[in-house]
C-alpha cells in the first residue's frame, strides 16, 4: 500500500474543500438576495454562518496540510488496492469536513419540543449528555414530558394550553399579547415563567433571557431550537456529498436557524457530490492508468467501454458536460424569477439529482406560484431526466448521433418504465380522487414528476405523494430501488442491472432444463466480454438485500415506539421506507420521512446507520467494505 501517495491524495481533498468553503462566504453579506420571494430586507452580515466556514476552512486546510505533509516526497503508481482505498477513505474524510461548518455555526436542526394528538405509552430517551434532544409531550388533554429515562407528572389544561401555544408557533415565537390571545389566558406569562422552574428549564426561553438575540424574537416566549451536534452534521454532510438530499432541518426559511451562507455550503456539496471527488482527482492530476481504477471505483455499474483513449479526457468531459448543464439551468431558473441565489442552489440540486431546496416546501414552494412555476416544474423535470442519463450517451448525442441513444437499451429501458409507471400512477391517482389529480394536465405533472424525482434519486418534492393511495406509494417504494443510468450523477440500483439481471435470470432458468445448452450474455446485440459480469450482478443484488434487511431489523429494534408516537403501527413500513431511501440515496420516502417530513425524530445510533448506508448507496459498496477487511491492508 503506498500510504504516501494516499496521504498526498487526501491532502489535496482537504484543501479543496477548505477552499469551496470559502466561496460560500459570497452569500453571508447584507447586500445579496437570498431567497425569491424574501420580505425582509437582509441589513447584517450573517456572524454566525461567516464563523463556521472560516473555522470549518482552517480546520480544512489543517488537516490538509498535515496530510500533504505526511506524504511528501511520494512516488510510484496508484494501482486498484490504493484507488480503491482513495475512494473509501476520501468520502469519509469529506464527510467529516463538510460537517464542521454546520457545528461552528450553530446552525439550529429543530424545535426543542414536540407533541402528539393522542396519548401514547411508552419511554424514551430523549436527552443524550448536555444536548438536549426533543422532548415528548403526551396527551391532548394532559400533558407528560418525557426527559431522559423520566417521566413528569401531568400539567394542568391551561399549562398545556401554553405548550401546546408554544409547539405551535415558530422559532420566532410568541409575543405576551399573542401568548395570551392564542391561549385565552391572561396569566399565560406566568404559567410560562412557572413551567421554566420545572422538567422544562432547558427547553423554554423567556423574553430577553439570551443576548444578542434576533430583534424580531427576544422579547418573545418561545421553545428552544436543537443546535446541530456532530452525528446531524456529518448526517447533512454525507447526505449533501452523496445527493441523498435528506435532511435533519426542520427550517431552511429563517437565516437565524440557517444563515444563507451555510444553505449555499450545503447546496455546494451537492456540486462536488454530483461531480464526483475523485472525478476531480483524475481531471487535475490525471494520475495516468490510475485514473480508469480511480474512477471506476467512485462510479461503478456495468458500462460500455470509454469512447476515448484517455482517461483524464473522460474525466474533463463529463465535468464539461456537468458543469454546463448546471449554469444553462440555473441561468433559464433565473429567467423563470428565481433569485441567483435559489437558481444556483437549485440547479446544484437537481444536476446532481440530490434535492436539497432552500425552501421547507422543496420544489413545491415555486410551484404554487401558478403558471410560472408550473414552468418551473417542467424545466426541472427536463433536466432531471438529462442528470439520470448516462452522460457519455449525452455526449455522443450532442457531438452529432442523437439516435444513439435511442439506440441504447439501458436508456429505452429506462424511459420506459418511467413511462410505464407514470400512466399508472396517474390513473390510479386519478380513480381515487387523490391530492394532486384534480385535473388531466395537473395529473400528468404531478404522477410524471413524482416518477422522474424517484428514479433518478433526486428527491425533490411537490406534492405530499405520502398522501396517495396505497398502491401509488408502494408503486413508488418500489422504484426507489432502481435508479438512474450508468454513468450518470443518479444514484440507485442503476438500470442497466435490472436488464442484465433480467437476462442472466432468463438465461439460469433455461440452462436447468436444457444444462447442455450454452447461452452468451448480450448487451443489445453485442456480447458481453466481462466473464465476471455475470457473477457481479447477482452479488450486488444480493448484498444490497441483505443491506436492506440487516438496516430494517436495526432500526426497528434500535428506534423507540415513542418516535412515532400514536402512530407506532406505522413503524415498520416507516422503517423500511428509511433505510430505503437512505440505501439508495432517495432523501424522502414514506411517513416519518415523507416529503413534508424529515429524518430529525431519529435517535442518534439510526442517523450514524443511515450515514453508512448513504455512503454504501453512493459508492456502490465495494470501496466502503474492503476498508474493514484486515487482508486489504496487509496484502501486497
Amino acid at each position: 500500500m503506498n500510504v504516501k501517495l494516499l496521504s498526498r491524495l487526501l491532502g489535496i481533498l482537504a484543501l479543496l474543500i477548505g477552499s469551496v468553503m470559502l466561496l460560500s462566504l459570497i452569500w453571508a453579506g447584507p447586500s445579496i438576495g437570498y431567497h425569491t420571494d424574501a420580505v425582509v430586507e437582509h441589513t447584517a452580515w450573517e456572524t454566525s454562518g461567516i464563523r463556521g466556514l472560516i473555522l470549518g476552512s482552517i480546520a480544512s486546510w489543517s488537516v490538509g496540510g498535515l496530510l500533504m505533509w505526511l506524504g511528501r516526497g511520494a512516488e510510484g503508481r496508484l494501482f486498484r488496492k490504493e484507488a480503491m482505498a482513495v475512494v473509501g477513505l476520501s468520502w469519509i474524510l469529506a464527510t467529516v469536513l463538510g460537517a464542521l461548518p454546520y457545528v461552528f455555526s450553530g446552525t439550529s436542526r429543530g424545535p426543542s419540543m414536540r407533541y402528539f394528538e393522542q396519548e401514547v405509552l411508552g419511554q424514551g430517551v430523549f436527552e443524550q449528555g448536555n444536548q438536549v434532544e426533543p422532548l415528548v409531550l403526551l396527551s391532548r388533554h394532559r400533558a407528560y414530558v418525557w426527559s431522559g429515562w423520566k417521566k413528569s407528572e401531568g400539567y394542568s389544561s391551561d399549562q398545556y394550553k401554553v405548550i401546546d401555544a408554544l409547539c405551535r408557533a415558530s422559532a420566532r415565537g410568541l409575543s405576551r399579547k399573542d401568548l395570551i390571545a392564542t391561549t385565552g389566558l391572561e396569566n399565560a406569562p406566568q404559567i410560562f415563567t412557572d413551567l421554566g422552574r420545572s422538567d422544562l428549564d432547558n427547553y423554554l426561553i423567556g423574553p430577553g433571557e439570551v443576548a444578542n438575540a434576533p430583534a424580531d424574537r427576544a422579547a418573545n416566549y418561545r421553545q428552544r431550537w436543537v443546535k446541530m451536534g456532530l452525528i446531524d452534521s456529518m448526517f447533512e454532510s454525507q447526505s449533501g456529498f452523496s445527493t441523498t438530499g435528506a435532511t435533519v432541518l426542520n427550517d431552511l426559511e429563517d437565516p437565524h436557524l440557517v444563515p444563507h451562507c451555510i444553505l449555499f455550503w450545503r447546496s455546494s456539496t451537492h456540486f462536488l457530490g454530483g461531480l464526483g471527488i475523485i472525478a476531480l482527482f483524475v481531471v487535475i492530476l490525471g494520475q495516468g492508468s490510475a485514473g480508469k481504477s480511480l474512477m471506476r471505483a467512485e462510479m461503478p455499474g456495468p458500462t460500455q467501454e470509454n469512447h476515448t483513449s484517455k482517461m483524464q479526457h473522460t474525466a474533463w468531459l463529463f465535468a464539461a458536460t456537468y458543469i454546463v448543464l448546471n449554469v444553462i439551468l440555473a441561468i433559464v431558473l433565473f429567467l423563470l424569477g428565481m433569485s441567483i441565489f435559489d437558481a444556483i442552489c437549485h440547479a446544484f440540486a437537481t444536476m446532481a439529482t440530490g434535492g436539497f431546496s432552500t425552501y421547507n416546501a422543496s420544489l413545491g414552494h415555486f410551484v404554487a406560484d401558478g403558471a410560472n412555476g408550473r414552468t418551473i416544474e417542467y424545466v426541472v423535470m427536463s433536466f432531471m431526466l438529462l442528470a439520470g442519463t448516462n452522460f457519455t450517451l449525452l455526449l455522443i448525442s450532442v457531438m452529432g448521433n442523437p439516435l444513439q441513444l435511442l439506440k441504447d437499451v439501458e436508456f429505452r429501458t429506462y424511459i420506459g418504465i418511467i413511462g410505464g409507471v407514470a400512466i399508472a400512477i396517474i390513473a390510479m391517482g386519478s380513480l381515487n380522487g387523490d391530492k394532486g389529480f384534480g385535473s388531466i394536465e395537473e395529473a400528468f405533472r404531478n404522477g410524471l414528476f413524482q416518477v422522474i424525482t424517484i428514479i433518478t434519486t433526486t428527491g425533490f418534492g411537490t406534492v405530499d405523494f405520502d398522501q396517495w393511495n396505497h398502491f401509488n406509494r408502494g408503486i413508488l417504494f418500489v422504484l426507489m430501488f432502481v435508479g438512474g443510468c450508468a454513468g450518470s450523477t443518479g444514484g440507485g440500483m442503476k438500470v442497466i442491472r435490472y436488464v442484465l439481471f433480467v437476462k442472466i435470470l432468463r438465461i439460469e432458468i433455461e440452462e436447468a432444463y436444457h444444462p447442455k445448452i450454452v447461452r452468451q450474455l448480450r448487451i443489445g446485440d453485442k456480447p458481453v466480454e466481462d466473464q465476471n459480469l455475470r457473477r457481479s450482478i447477482m452479488v450486488y443484488f444480493g448484498l444490497i438485500a441483505a443491506l436492506f434487511a440487516l438496516g430494517f431489523l436495526f432500526v426497528v429494534l434500535v428506534e423507540p415506539d415513542l418516535t412515532w408516537g400514536s402512530t407506532a403501527q406505522n413503524k415498520l413500513i416507516d422503517s423500511a421506507s428509511a433505510v430505503a431511501s437512505t440505501l439508495n440515496n432517495i432523501g424522502p420516502g414514506l411517513g416519518l420521512v415523507g416529503p413534508t417530513q424529515n429524518y430529525s425524530s431519529f435517535c442518534t445510533i439510526n442517523k450514524s446507520l443511515f450515514i453508512i448506508l448513504m455512503m454504501l448507496g453512493r459508492l456502490e459498496i465495494f470501496p466502503v467494505i474492503v476498508l474493514f477487511a484486515p487482508r486489504f491492508w496487509r496484502d501486497q
